[in-house]
């Protein structure tokens, strides 16, 4: 089938003047999930569905034919970096990778960052940045005069992993309000616990923090949940939330975060879910990972029907079509 006989389906343009909606999304950075309200997050979502069904009913479309995306990675990267690759090419735009470590770039020679992004945006129509520092994605869009999208700031945010996760999470179980959501691991380095954390508090729903002493949620964080009237409690033992929890969100123990690695050797092996864990569980549960898994989901979970990670990740290139179509105005 010609991808232009999706035409109908992809008339964005006509589809908001006819509901009086506008995405708010054109030219804009990508830099924190401050950004996002609900009606932002429901017109995100409504096109990741119709992402998904495209690509099932044709594979591709020329939505953004035309356009260039370059994928700046100073931190190694499997998941976000190949899904915003495939989200851009399967809209018929292309890719500048700069994927494979900074190293081979100018970079190595010394070059801020800076200079680096007002480079590429001479090739390119958005750049997708992933860089260790807290607060790098607002520094390169602050330097650059098209759309930076923040694929992690170190410690920082992981902004389009937790609009990937929010969308997961409705799409398994149907709604979002109501649910009890359990966040178990890292959750003083993970980003994406941070940004997942702050999406949710647009939602009637109750969190519960799983994790080592050593690696609880931030403080600053932890009072805004509290400031939102969210119904929350912390815990070590996973035992204390797998009865009720609607949404189990592992994460892993960043042994990259760690100064001392005998803290990490400590901690790492803390809370895993094996199917022992998961017989206590409710069976119209869902568990998610951003991943990678390094021992805290045992394999033999894959096959539990409740294991949503795999369904996760590839939800990560439907929303990131939907927002790259909506950032270069094509939505």
């Amino acid at each position: 089938m010609n991808p232009k006989t999706l035409e109908p389906l992809f008339n964005y343009d006509h589809m908001d003047r006819k509901n009086g909606r506008s995405n708010g999304l054109t030219g804009q950075d990508i830099l924190s999930v401050d950004q996002f309200d609900v009606d932002t997050l429901d017109y995100i979502f409504t096109r990741s569905c119709e992402m998904r069904e495209m690509v099932r009913r044709v594979g591709s479309t020329d939505l953004l034919r035309g356009n260039v995306l370059t994928a700046l990675f100073y931190e190694p990267s499997t998941r976000t970096s190949s899904s915003f690759i495939a989200a851009m090419e399967r809209l018929g735009g292309n890719v500048i990778p700069i994927t494979q470590g900074v190293q081979y770039s100018s970079v190595s020679k010394g070059e801020t960052l800076a200079d680096t992004v007002r480079t590429l945006e001479q090739y390119s129509d958005v750049i997708v940045l992933r860089h260790p520092e807290i607060g790098s994605a607002k520094a390169a869009a602050d330097n650059a005069t098209i759309p930076v999208i923040n694929a992690g700031d170190g410690a920082g945010e992981h902004p389009t992993q937790a609009l990937l996760d929010l969308f997961t999470i409705r799409d398994e179980l149907g709604r979002l309000d109501g649910l009890q959501i359990a966040m178990i691991g890292d959750l003083r380095y993970g980003r994406t616990v941070h940004s997942l954390t702050k999406l949710l508090l647009h939602y009637d729903v109750s969190l519960r923090f799983v994790s080592p002493e050593i690696l609880r949620l931030p403080l600053t964080l932890m009072n805004e949940v509290i400031d939102a009237g969210i119904d929350v409690r912390e815990t070590h033992d996973v035992a204390d939330v797998i009865e009720k929890a609607d949404v189990l969100y592992v994460t892993r123990v960043q042994k990259e975060r760690f100064s001392d690695l005998a803290q990490y050797e400590e901690v790492k092996d803390a809370h895993a879910i094996t199917p022992e864990v998961m017989k206590r569980a409710k069976e119209d549960m869902i568990v998610i990972h951003p991943l990678p898994r390094v021992g805290e989901i045992h394999y033999s979970v894959d096959k539990d029907p409740r294991a949503a990670y795999f369904r996760q990740v590839q939800n990560g290139m439907f929303v990131r079509m939907a927002l790259l179509a909506a950032v270069l105005g094509k939505a």
